[in-house]
């Protein structure tokens, strides 16, 4: 499968999907106007590439510093998707990168720690 590649935006982060290398990236701040028009496609993507794994070993790297409500609600299904891979047999590592003095994001790290338990959660803070 072809690499996915979308650079920031002001509003979108930069998604670095690398299938060839078992390898996902999220990297800014997300609140785009449409998060579902935004995440809709790449989560399409990543259940497309999940759907061919078998016994893979993938790395996802997120380092948001910010997301809105929508974008929760989309990062969650791309999680959903990935704990359902690593259910399914794979080996999925979750990087959750975040700011060391940022309480929200760090919580929400550790809320999907609890909701995915399928991934191998990695918190990352990352001091400034």
């Amino acid at each position: 499968m072809e690499p996915l590649f979308i650079s920031a935006s002001p509003t979108s982060p930069e998604i670095d999907f690398r299938f060839d290398q078992d390898t996902l990236s999220i990297k800014g701040e997300s609140y785009p106007e449409n998060a579902a028009a935004f995440y809709g496609p790449l989560i399409a993507r990543v259940q497309a590439y999940l759907d061919g794994c078998n016994d893979a070993s993938i790395t996802v790297n997120v380092s948001l510093a910010y997301f809105n409500s929508s974008s929760t609600k989309m990062l969650f299904s791309f999680f959903d998707a990935l704990n359902k891979a690593a259910v399914a047999g794979n080996q999925v590592r979750l990087n959750w990168y975040h700011d060391e003095d940022d309480d929200t994001i760090l919580e929400f790290g550790q809320e999907l720690q609890d909701d995915f338990d399928a991934l191998d959660f990695h918190d990352h803070p990352v001091s400034n």
